[in-house]
């Protein structure tokens, strides 16, 4: 699944993308990769995405950075959690490759508006 997802992002929708394996791998990397946008898996190793985004908003430089989840977890207790964290959306697995770009950006820019 994430192997789709960065080949939709980068070779279908054009987007520069930092790929990381673990919660743990984006807190090392993420601040010096200054993203506009995170993408969240809620299932990752070591920290799930809800622990992720909560360690990440411990740097400020990403404390207002807009999280988007992926999750195959579809209840709206789930959704609702994950938007009371603080995501901007949530893109539900599976999900289309081809619109997987131009749904993150319309997340963002519904965010930045």
């Amino acid at each position: 699944m994430r192997a789709v997802a960065e080949i939709a992002l980068t070779d279908v929708a054009g987007f520069t993308l930092l790929s990381c394996d673990s919660g743990q791998s984006a807190l090392a990397q993420a601040e010096a990769f200054a993203p506009q946008l995170i993408l969240l898996d809620v299932m990752m190793p070591q920290m799930d995405g809800l622990q992720t985004l909560a360690a990440l908003r411990q740097i400020p430089a990403l404390e207002k950075t807009p999280v988007v989840f992926m999750t195959a977890k579809i209840q709206q207790a789930e959704k609702q959690r994950y938007l009371d964290a603080g995501a901007v959306g949530i893109i539900e697995k599976p999900f289309e490759p081809m619109e997987l770009g131009d749904t993150l950006s319309q997340l963002y820019q519904k965010h930045s508006v």
